[in-house]
């Protein structure tokens, strides 16, 4: 049988959103709705395809921009306005993500106070780290984005197909914490790009996912949406030994 991941959600869809604007280099006062909701539908039917568990909120954005999207289609209505005077349908959208962009920040600042989260990584890991260097831990989507960079050619029917017992997630597990004691930094896109098919691409995918869940491994990128590399939580794996 397919393996499924139960994995708690790492971010909520307002951040999924927050993502995708960052990385187009969206203004968020002037979202251009029809490619963003194209983007944001692209990444709920990719997650719901490997099986990861979307909270319904997921599903409610999404059904908000598309009602946008139907919004911004549709011709105005004849009323006695005058065109400044017009609502803009993505004003409570931008207002809710305005809002909560400013929350994470204040929680990130937070954070910050407690081990100088900006100047230092705060979790062990397993390589010297040059003064003054950053790392920032990878998002989940940033892992679906270097998940369909390897994927992007592949039809949506090999998503459905069950994953042969050569390549079962359990095997691939096992395999990358080998991997780790030997390499204790590896990138995801070379680990990717030793599978040897498309079902091995995505048992290995889930792996990762299954590692993240049980804090056996660490993804980090230096810089915002650069390539991500994966480090055993040596501090977990301590812990537990």
């Amino acid at each position: 049988m397919s393996y499924k991941v139960k994995l708690e959600v790492f971010e909520g869809p307002l951040d999924l959103l927050l993502y995708l604007i960052k990385k187009n280099e969206i203004d968020i006062y002037d979202i251009p709705i029809a490619d963003i909701t194209e983007q944001y539908l692209e990444y709920i039917e990719l997650m719901r395809m490997l099986d990861l568990n979307i909270a319904g909120e997921f599903l409610v954005i999404a059904a908000t921009l598309i009602h946008i999207k139907s919004k911004m289609l549709l011709p105005p209505d004849e009323k006695d306005l005058l065109p400044e005077e017009e609502e803009d349908p993505r004003e409570e959208l931008v207002r809710r993500l305005v809002e909560y962009k400013k929350f994470k920040e204040v929680a990130g600042i937070l954070q910050g106070l407690e081990g100088q989260r900006k100047k230092m990584f705060t979790r062990d890991i397993p390589f010297e780290v040059e003064p003054g260097e950053v790392f920032f831990e990878a998002s989940l989507f940033d892992l679906i984005t270097a998940f369909t960079r390897v994927l992007k050619d592949v039809p949506k029917e090999i998503f459905q197909e069950i994953i042969k017992d050569e390549f079962t997630v359990e095997q691939k597990v096992h395999d990358l914490l080998h991997m780790l004691v030997k390499t204790p930094v590896m990138s995801l896109l070379d680990l990717f790009k030793n599978s040897k098919n498309k079902l091995e691409i995505i048992a290995t995918f889930l792996a990762v996912l299954e590692l993240i869940r049980l804090k056996e491994i660490l993804v980090i990128q230096k810089q915002n949406f650069s390539d991500i590399e994966i480090v055993r939580n040596e501090k977990h794996r301590l812990n537990i030994e």
